[in-house]
């Protein structure tokens, strides 16, 4: 997912049991970094490349190669300035993002999911927020998507471990959006036929401050 070009608001706390789910906020810094400097920065694939449009595989095998592949995910995410990258946005099939994303209050998350599933909210916990949403595949272009403030995704860890991850607000956005990813959808897919439209005409106004994948 890009960077969010607006300032977002503060949601309040869930209250949820903190237990539930996996601590993603703490030696931030030095986790990244470390993933990054493991990795190799990859160019982007773009829309209409057909990795991004269809559903993932599923991960099967927890070993080395998925390790790197983790790896070169940070690396290419952090070339891009992007605070989430799901696997087929650098042209691989299978069912795992990474995230290094702000929440409402400025705390940083940063981690990693595979085979994520989310949570269906009951209708009380659904609060929309209309805030813009940007996709690194869609370089240059943003739009309103109202989405729930508030997320659970569940998946495995690059072990194999069984993990659950929560967000609110922007962070939130970033976990439905990357899981969106790998289920062959983009945000722009949840657009109206207008605003997707003008979305892909941003698209082809501006220039990506990346390395992307030509479409043929």
């Amino acid at each position: 997912m890009a960077q969010q070009d607006t300032e977002q608001s503060v949601t309040e706390e869930t209250g949820k049991a903190a237990s539930e789910f996996i601590v993603d906020t703490e030696d931030c810094e030095e986790r990244e970094r470390a993933h990054r400097e493991r990795g190799t920065s990859r160019p982007i694939t773009v829309v209409g490349n057909p990795v991004l449009h269809k559903e993932c595989q599923d991960v099967t095998e927890f070993d080395d190669e998925l390790a790197k592949l983790i790896d070169d995910m940070f690396a290419s995410q952090r070339t891009a300035e992007g605070v989430g990258l799901a696997a087929n946005q650098i042209g691989v099939d299978l069912k795992v993002f990474v995230y290094d994303c702000p929440d409402d209050e400025g705390v940083r998350h940063v981690g990693h999911v595979c085979n994520p599933v989310l949570d269906e909210l009951p209708a009380e916990r659904r609060v929309l927020d209309d805030s813009n949403e940007g996709c690194l595949s869609v370089p240059t272009a943003y739009a309103p998507l109202a989405r729930p403030d508030y997320a659970v995704v569940r998946g495995q860890d690059l072990h194999g471990n069984p993990i659950a991850v929560e967000g609110t607000g922007y962070f939130a956005r970033c976990l439905q959006h990357e899981t969106d990813h790998l289920y062959g959808r983009l945000y722009i897919d949840r657009l109206s036929k207008r605003e997707r439209k003008d979305a892909l005409k941003q698209m082809a106004e501006g220039i990506p401050r990346y390395p992307v994948v030509p479409n043929e």
